[in-house]
């Protein structure tokens, strides 16, 4: 468990961060980027959650849960990938999870018919603003991982979140019914 007594350290004074097995990099390493897009990305969600009840709720909670350990895992150095007694690490049955929900939340959406602007209802529109900064955080892994390898299942679990954010967001609109069509060149 972890335990905070003091908010404020002064270490990072000097434009530095502690990893996870305490070495320390640059604020603006690529690292840190993937790893701040992932807070602000479960920080969205958070924002979603406020509007949401039910099994929908349940699982951004899950998911708000997910992106701390994916967190962690992104600020755990090294190239063994396998969890720990102290090592938090994503794994095959998280990205599997996501993936068991939006093909269950898929089978009572209306088909596409064409691409879906983002909005509808405060919860679809909220979703679809955490989706896209999903989008981000997942870039910004990419990135940091052709500087030093992250594990293969953290930046897999950022790509199926987004697609998740994507049908749940079409769920948040009714299933679909709700969903504001892009009419391309509606506005020539």
């Amino acid at each position: 468990m972890v335990k905070l007594n003091k908010i404020y350290t002064r270490t990072g004074d000097d434009g530095t961060t502690g990893l996870v097995d305490g070495s320390r990099i640059a604020k603006d390493a690529a690292r840190m980027a993937a790893i701040g897009d992932v807070d602000e990305t479960n920080s969205l969600i958070g924002g979603a959650a406020v509007h949401a009840d039910g099994v929908m709720l349940e699982h951004l909670r899950m998911i708000q849960n997910d992106m701390f350990d994916l967190g962690a895992d992104l600020a755990t150095p090294g190239s063994n990938f396998e969890p720990g007694a102290k090592t938090l690490r994503t794994v095959a049955r998280q990205v599997d999870r996501l993936e068991q929900e939006i093909d269950a939340m898929n089978v009572a959406l209306l088909p596409l018919r064409s691409f879906i602007l983002p909005g509808g209802s405060s919860l679809a529109a909220n979703l679809h603003v955490a989706r896209a900064t999903a989008r981000r955080a997942e870039r910004s892994a990419i990135t940091a991982n052709a500087h030093a390898a992250l594990n293969p299942l953290a930046l897999r679990y950022l790509n199926r979140l987004s697609d998740w954010l994507f049908v749940a967001a079409r769920v948040a609109n009714a299933d679909g019914r709700d969903d504001i069509m892009w009419v391309p060149g509606a506005s020539r």
